[in-house]
């Protein structure tokens, strides 16, 4: 690859004395760059469950006590979703910041908001307390979480694809992956042993937000772990040489709108099953089921470490059959579970374990390679910019309102209707292999 610098005007003084305390840090290896993923993510993986659980467990009683408690819960699934409309205007603000004033200083003003939102969540008072103020600032926070996890974008995922062997490139994509269930585990972990330690109106009280000081403290030592990867001279010429700097957003859809939404809609069928069975599942045995809170978490915690072990075999199945077969027939097998799907939740407590444990199984293999369809649908000189863009659509498309669309049609309508969501995820998926197929047989 032709190696192409792009200097960045403007660079801050954090960059620069940064640089300078790094510059003997050598060559960074693979390995190094792919511990900074796995800490970037599971940081981030972590804020974002935090949430999630305390949606199902807190937010229905702490900020909506007007409503029902199905009611409330979908109020909160409603703000849980802002991050993820929030989120792509985050890549798109945070990719000028870095064109003006560096990597760094972009990506300190990411986690720095990330930690700020998260912090301020802990200290929000109910609404017996401030009443509608406490649901606007809730709300506020939440889009500062979703515009903060948009700029946190650092390039590493694509620099592990970029310096991956050809026989190892689906090894390489599931690496970054690894994040969500090391994430998902310490979250669910944490609120087991909350709910398990403190009396149900302690908890409600302030128990829980004990999770959001932990999440604001994993940021911290993430951030010092990220930036003193990312600012070292030599990650930045890594970076340079693979292209991976920002473009403008509006040139990428310009240019790119097909890859874009190609490469959103390839893992919806991992993301639509990304939040049921994580956090819909546990809004719904909140409401509808007699299974214990605290036992339900830890076998989800058991599916964290099941989902772990999926992406860890998709980068061996993506490397011997392709990762577009892979993802395909993993799509089918999420097209499959979700005819079991209603049987599942509705079967007590043996079949609600159940569907937890395969899904995360399925969720693993399929969700591994993921961010591989995103990193691969662009050129060069869009792969920085696109691959981010394209997983917020992901995200948003496939995952924002999956808690909301999934309880509210199923506690009226009947759990059937969870089947018909994955199965439009799925069908996306496949449809998306197929257009990406044909135009690539046609170029």
């Amino acid at each position: 690859m032709t190696s192409i610098t792009h200097p960045e005007p403007h660079s801050s003084t954090l960059e620069h004395d940064a640089r300078v305390i790094t510059a003997d840090h050598g060559r960074v290896k693979p390995a190094e760059i792919a511990v900074g993923v796995v800490i970037g993510r599971a940081s981030e993986y972590f804020d974002f469950f935090v949430y999630g659980i305390a949606s199902c467990l807190v937010f229905p009683t702490l900020f909506f006590p007007f409503a029902s408690r199905l009611d409330g819960t979908l109020y909160a699934f409603v703000v849980f979703s802002f991050a993820f409309i929030a989120r792509p205007v985050g890549t798109a603000v945070s990719m000028a910041i870095q064109r003006r004033w560096g990597r760094g200083t972009k990506l300190t003003i990411a986690l720095f908001m990330l930690g700020t939102s998260t912090v301020g969540i802990a200290f929000l008072p109910g609404y017996e307390t401030a009443g509608v103020l406490s649901i606007v600032l809730l709300s506020v926070f939440r889009v500062g979480q979703g515009l903060a996890l948009g700029g946190s974008w650092d390039g590493l995922p694509s620099l592990l694809a970029l310096n991956a062997p050809a026989k190892k490139r689906g090894w390489y994509a599931m690496l970054g992956q690894l994040g969500a269930p090391v994430g998902f585990i310490l979250a669910s972990g944490l609120f087991a042993f909350l709910h398990a330690s403190v009396p149900r109106e302690d908890f409600l009280s302030w128990g829980w937000r004990y999770a959001f000081f932990v999440a604001f403290a994993i940021n911290v030592v993430a951030l010092f772990a990220r930036l003193r990867l990312v600012l070292t001279t030599e990650f930045e010429r890594l970076l340079e040489e693979g292209e991976l700097e920002p473009v403008h957003v509006r040139e990428l859809i310009r240019d790119k709108a097909t890859n874009l939404w190609i490469g959103a809609f390839v893992p919806l069928a991992s993301y639509a099953l990304f939040h049921l069975i994580t956090v819909f599942p546990l809004s719904w045995i909140q409401l509808f089921s007699e299974q214990s809170i605290t036992e339900f978490l830890l076998v989800q915690i058991v599916g964290g470490f099941l989902c772990a072990a999926g992406i860890i075999a998709s980068g061996k199945i993506a490397d011997r059959v392709g990762r577009r077969y892979t993802l395909g027939s993993l799509a089918v097998g999420i097209a499959v579970f979700s005819g079991f799907a209603p049987t599942l939740l509705g079967g007590g407590t043996l079949g609600q374990d159940v569907f937890l444990l395969v899904g995360f199984t399925l969720l693993g293999l399929s969700y591994g390679q993921a961010s591989g369809s995103m990193n691969s649908a662009f050129g060069p000189r869009f792969r920085y910019t696109g691959a981010a863009l394209t997983s917020d659509l992901a995200w948003l498309l496939g995952a924002a309102f999956a808690p909301l669309v999934a309880l509210g049609l199923s506690a009226h309508f009947g759990l059937a209707y969870v089947s018909v969501y994955l199965l439009s995820g799925a069908a996306c998926t496949l449809a998306a292999l197929a257009i990406n197929r044909a135009i690539a047989r046609e170029d």
